[in-house]
Order: structure tokens, then C-alpha cells, then sequence
């Protein structure tokens, strides 16, 4: 790595723990090209290691784990070189989150703290996933004409009921509570355990015993509340059918999130349901990531992508013009169109 994406993570060993913290604060711990760089190597290099008995996913300080991917970056690539920087983000991106999911080794994630996007990449493939009342996770891409991308068409797919195209579509945030009902998070401790619980598995301890003697019981989920309307309201795959239920239901909750969907891309709330449908069908992660850098590679050149994060991140105006800017605008063959085989040269491949 270079010194400044050393700056931005810090890989040190602990005793019987690769540690892997990240350190953009003012970023909220975005990830950037040498972070995702940085990540791999060290894992590579843990993998046959006999020393290294687990993995250790942190931030180093700061309000957030780690809030996403780095959007300017891609934006500036968009705008750019045609995409092609956030092409090779996207690349690298997909294989450290598929390292991840494939490593011989437990790896603990601590989501103490906003913990998004590209932060749910990384968080999501650890056999732990440890949430606190801290937490704030969501995946908001359908906001900034993106999609819920670095696995969202897996885990989003598989969580019970309707939750996972209810997260995908609304973007909404949820707590550490509501991680830990709906099975994103494996363990629920309180920040102040955290020092110790990296300490007992840094000493060699079994990380699913540390981890269950320091859980505690955590705070009602409300999104439980809600799992009903979710799950009628959410049940079809087509947007159409999801929006016209709310529409019917006189209810504000029913209300509030309309009003929620009717500010995202069009575009992007099709292709994040048709993404949950392929992902719940597909046999293995590899295959899941492969399509989805497919549609990565589509979605960003589309005018929506630099539109929304024009209206969310730069100018913050929060008045995006989609494009198409209805659902029944957006045809079949376009999402069609997003969701080919790229060339054989050009199609993602796992490490």
C-alpha cells in the first residue's frame, strides 16, 4: 500500500488476530481503492498463516463503521474515462467480498456504528457479525441511482418474510436490534464489551464462545412491528404492484414509506427487485457477485447514477430528475439489457 492508504487501514496482528481497522473518520470510514487493496493482500497473507486463528474487522474511531464505497470516486470516473475507475473499483470491491465469504478463517465484524453499502460488503460475508446500540445499517443506494450492490441480491434475498426488498426498495435505516432479529447481525453486545470481546479473541479464545458470553439481551426490534405491512404490502417483485398496495392502505405508516419510494430512481428500484429475485435463485455467492458487476458496469453509465449523487451528495438539493422518472416509463428490455452477460474478457471473476 501506499502511505496514504496505510493511513486510511491499519492491518496489525494482535496476538492470535489479523486486525483490520479503518481509518477514513472524516469519510466515515468510506472505502477507497488502496482500503479494498489493503484488506486483500492482508487476508491473503493471513490465510495460511498458522498463527492467525481469526480475523478482526473494525474502524479506528470515529461515528461509523464504514458508510460505503467511495461515490465520488466512481462519479468522477463516470464523468471521466468513460467508468473506467469505477469498473476496476467495482473488480476489486466484488473480489475482497467474496474473499471474505469464502475465508478458511472466522472473521468478526464489528458494525458498532453507521454501517452501509460498501460497509455492508464487508461486514455481512464475516461468519460474525456483531451489532450494538451503535448500529445504523441500510443499504441506500436506490437514493443515488445505484442499487444495493457488494452482496445485497444474496443476504437481502434470504432474510425471512419481505425484509430484504423492503430494505432494498426504501433504503430505510434500521438498528442493531433489528440487525440481530432479522439475522443481519449474529451476536448483539454493548459498545462497551467491544475492547474486551477483541481482547478474549485476540488471546485465542473461540470467537463464538467470547462472543455469546458477552451478548446481551437487546432493546425491541420495531422493525418487527412493521413485518406484517411488509410482508403484504412488499410481496411482489414487480415496483407497480408494491406501490399501488400502498397506495390502497390508508394507514401513515403505508403513507410514509409511498412518500419514501416515490424519491427513488425508478430505474434502480426495478433492477434492485429483479436482483433479489435472480440472487434468492442462484447456488453460490461467486455467481451472485458475477451478476452483479454486470449491472454495475450498466447502471453507472445510465444518467441516474450521476444525477442522484449530484442530488444527494454534491449539491444536497435532494431534487433528482430520474430518468425515466416513472416506474412505467422504465421498459422491460432496458432492465433486460442491464442485467447481460458482459464479454467474456470483461465478465468479473473471484480471486
Amino acid at each position: 500500500m501506499t502511505g496514504a492508504a496505510q493511513d486510511e487501514l491499519l492491518v496489525r496482528h494482535e496476538g492470535a488476530a489479523g486486525v483490520l481497522s479503518l481509518n477514513r473518520p472524516k469519510a466515515i470510514h468510506a472505502l477507497t481503492t488502496g482500503m479494498v487493496a489493503g484488506m486483500t493482500a492482508a487476508l491473503l497473507g493471513w490465510r495460511d498463516d498458522r498463527k492467525t486463528q481469526a480475523v478482526l474487522i473494525d474502524h479506528a474511531e470515529g461515528r461509523g463503521f464504514c458508510s460505503g464505497g467511495d461515490i465520488n470516486l466512481i462519479r468522477h470516473s463516470v464523468l471521466n474515462d468513460g467508468g473506467a475507475a469505477a469498473r476496476r473499483f467495482f473488480f476489486d470491491e466484488y473480489r475482497l467480498n467474496h474473499l471474505l465469504f469464502t475465508y478458511p478463517k472466522p472473521i468478526v465484524a464489528f458494525m458498532d456504528g453507521i454501517t452501509m453499502g460498501g460497509g455492508v460488503g464487508i461486514a455481512l460475508p464475516a461468519k460474525f457479525r456483531v451489532a450494538t446500540e451503535n448500529t445504523r445499517f441500510a443499504m441506500p443506494e436506490t437514493g443515488i441511482g445505484l442499487f444495493p450492490d457488494v452482496g445485497g441480491g444474496w443476504y437481502l434475498s434470504r432474510l425471512p418474510g419481505r425484509i430484504g426488498p423492503f430494505l432494498a426498495l426504501t433504503g430505510a435505516r434500521i438498528d442493531g436490534a433489528e440487525c440481530l432479529w432479522a439475522g443481519l447481525a449474529t451476536h448483539y453486545l454493548p459498545h462497551a464489551a467491544l475492547p474486551e470481546a477483541k481482547a478474549r479473541i485476540a488471546h485465542g479464545h473461540d470467537p463464538a464462545g467470547v462472543l455469546a458470553a458477552l451478548s446481551v439481551t437487546p432493546p425491541h426490534a420495531r422493525i418487527a412491528d412493521n413485518a406484517r405491512a411488509i410482508a403484504h404490502h412488499f410481496a411482489s417483485d414487480r415496483i407497480e404492484d408494491i406501490l399501488a398496495s400502498l397506495a390502497a392502505d390508508p394507514g401513515e405508516w403505508a403513507a410514509k414509506e409511498l412518500a419514501t419510494l416515490r424519491t427513488k430512481s425508478p430505474q434502480t428500484l426495478k433492477v434492485a427487485l429483479r436482483q433479489l429475485a435472480v440472487g434468492a435463485q442462484l447456488a453460490d455467492f461467486a455467481a451472485n457477485m458475477r451478476q452483479e458487476y454486470r449491472i454495475a458496469c450498466r447502471v453507472i453509465a445510465r444518467p441516474d447514477f450521476a444525477e442522484g449523487v449530484r442530488a444527494v451528495i454534491i449539491d444536497k438539493d435532494n431534487a433528482p430528475k430520474w430518468d425515466p422518472a416513472t416506474p412505467e416509463a422504465v421498459r422491460d428490455d432496458r432492465i433486460d439489457a442491464i442485467f447481460a452477460p458482459l464479454p467474456d474478457n470483461e465478465e468479473w471473476t473471484p480471486l
